[in-house]
């Protein structure tokens, strides 16, 4: 790995860094949007991937008008999360792929499966999953998969609708190293979360370790899972930062090491110029 910042870095050298995954669209971030993109970029964040899915099918939209209004900084994705996925019908899919195809989406999701929730019927939510990859290959765009307490449907799933052809992220890892080199093997990368920096959390430090540099995300998931140094606090994209670091200290290599290459991945998964940012 090479410590030379990306291209896009901040004025001090350093390189930038890429929020791979959060929901600027929540409101407890948007009702503070100005704050929210004035800190991420004070911590070296240039681009942010706005994840809309979470609040029903309110999220896609919004998610997409964000990124109108900020481009080269903002993307954004399109989904229906597992926790909603009860709510889902031929017209949703209609929505869903309509708004897939707008340029500023990136990416399909989130979208997989929640069997420790179970907000929706795991039956249910096994059918929108399937539905959804589908989705992702109709519109050629890369899958951002949710997946808690259901490793082995989750695998299963993604071979079975042939979900490599469009590849993608296991957003907020929290499986073990195994899970996350199958998962590879089916052409999808892991991002790491604030999770990452929870003294506990021994399979996601083991994944981290283990994992080959060109497989490896950062995000926030703001405003959720708010990083060790600041928990208790909404977390928010300057956060990220943390994340990174945790991640240097494990696979005992330099921050700026892991800066560039997270950015470079997250910009190959959805298909972005390395070269530029906001």
């Amino acid at each position: 790995m090479s410590d030379d910042p990306a291209p896009g870095g901040r004025a001090d050298g350093s390189a930038p860094l890429f929020d791979s995954h959060c929901h600027l669209d929540f409101p407890s971030l948007a009702d503070d949007l100005d704050g929210v993109l004035e800190r991420a970029a004070a911590a070296g964040v240039s681009r942010i991937a706005t994840i809309g899915a979470g609040r029903a099918l309110d999220s896609a939209p919004a998610a997409i008008a964000l990124a109108r209004r900020h481009p080269g900084r903002i993307v954004a994705s399109v989904g229906l999360h597992p926790h909603d996925a009860r709510l889902a019908d031929d017209d949703t899919f209609d929505r869903l792929e309509a708004w897939a195809r707008d340029p500023a989406v990136v990416a399909v999701g989130e979208t997989g499966l929640d069997f420790h929730y179970d907000n929706s019927p795991r039956d249910i939510q096994q059918d929108v999953f399937r539905r959804t990859i589908a989705l992702a290959r109709t519109v050629g765009k890369p899958l951002i998969i949710h997946t808690r307490e259901a490793p082995r449907e989750t695998l299963a799933i993604l071979a079975e609708e042939c979900a490599q052809d469009v590849g993608g992220i296991i957003h907020c890892l929290s499986e073990d190293a195994g899970f996350a080199r199958a998962a590879l093997e089916l052409g999808f990368v892991s991002s790491f979360s604030g999770i990452v920096t929870f003294p506990n959390a021994r399979r996601v430090h083991e994944a981290a370790r283990a994992l080959p540099d060109d497989a490896i995300l950062v995000e926030t998931d703001a405003p959720f899972l708010a990083p060790q140094p600041v928990r208790g606090r909404r977390n928010e994209p300057a956060y990220v930062a943390h994340v990174a670091a945790a991640i240097a200290d494990l696979r005992g290599v330099s921050e700026q090491a892991v800066r560039r290459l997270a950015w470079d991945n997250a910009c190959r998964v959805y298909r972005l110029d390395p070269a530029a940012s906001a």
